[in-house]
């Protein structure tokens, strides 16, 4: 793994300009179409884990809209919402109110609760985190804090853009000279490296491409900005000119297939991994919790099921 990993210019983010875009996305009727189309592809991935958590972490749940595939997925887990920013908490905490008939209500109390990311308890069986691990700064930091807060054989689950998104409009704009229209994605393998790193143990990693196709690159351009626009800290600064769009329409247009549509790339990254039990050497002074070690003796049981649950 990259020593330079968690540093902000290594991975051309701007912090202040996703806060903006995530204030922006809040303001939107829905989540992004392709949030939910891969949130739907990544549960697709959960038949093939046996394990069945009883507490379920959501992160950025709203902007992932995954709450409903994981409702489905473990009917009798508690969910708990995390959210990026007090507007998105507040948004998932009226649609969590809204469930207020739900069967659960009268069994002992609400099953999905949105809270802040710094009142989260350790313990959780799953950490599902959709289309948001491209917009964090600090990717490393953020895994080792997911690998805290699960459960001795809980697992992750994630998924976020990859470095062949939108490679033809990057092409487009090194051909213009202009400064490069996304932020830094990080590669499959770095990712896989980082779970590694922060202690998980069996980490599965995948990748897709998709092409999007637009009828003109007008619609296209709403569309990404509706994905969350380019929060590249070398972005140019200030509004661009009437001339400058125009151009890029051009060049957008002279990229279209034969049918007239505009596609555009966009590489998706799937992982999962499983918190091991910890290794105990001989003669090492360790302090392991009761619910940690009784994991430890299950896993000693059953480890071989759970891992061929996880492939």
């Amino acid at each position: 793994m990259p020593a330079s990993a968690a540093d902000t210019a290594a991975r051309r983010l701007d912090p202040v300009a996703v806060r903006a875009a995530l204030r922006r996305l809040a303001r939107a009727p829905q989540p992004p179409w392709l949030h939910a189309e891969i949130a739907r592809r990544m549960a697709e991935k959960l038949s093939v884990i046996l394990l069945q958590p009883e507490r379920v972490l959501d992160w950025w749940s709203t902007l992932g809209a995954g709450a409903a595939l994981l409702d489905q997925a473990y009917p009798k887990a508690r969910h708990l919402r995390v959210e990026p920013d007090a507007g998105w908490l507040a948004q998932s905490r009226v649609q969590a109110q809204r469930k207020w008939w739900a069967p659960s209500r009268w069994t002992g109390g609400e099953r999905a609760v949105a809270i802040e990311s710094d009142e989260i308890d350790p313990g959780a069986g799953l950490v599902w985190a959709n289309m948001m691990l491209h917009a964090v700064v600090d990717p490393v930091a953020l895994i080792e804090r997911w690998h805290r807060l699960l459960r001795v054989d809980g697992f992750v689950m994630f998924s976020c853009l990859g470095p062949g998104t939108l490679r033809e409009l990057r092409a487009i704009y090194a051909r213009c000279g202009w400064p490069a229209p996304t932020p830094g994605f990080v590669d499959m393998h770095d990712l896989g490296d980082m779970l590694v790193h922060a202690g998980f143990a069996d980490p599965v990693m995948d990748q897709e491409t998709l092409t999007l196709r637009w009828s003109d690159p007008h619609a296209l351009l709403a569309e990404l900005r509706g994905l969350g626009g380019n929060t590249a800290p070398d972005r140019t600064a200030g509004l661009r000119t009437p001339r400058w769009r125009a151009r890029l329409l051009r060049e957008l247009e002279a990229i279209a297939a034969p049918d007239g549509s505009i596609g555009l790339s966009f590489e998706v990254a799937y992982g999962h991994a499983f918190k091991a039990a910890p290794r105990l050497r001989a003669g090492e002074a360790t302090t392991v919790s009761l619910d940690d070690m009784r994991a430890m003796v299950r896993s000693s049981h059953g480890r071989t099921g759970a891992s061929e649950g996880l492939r």
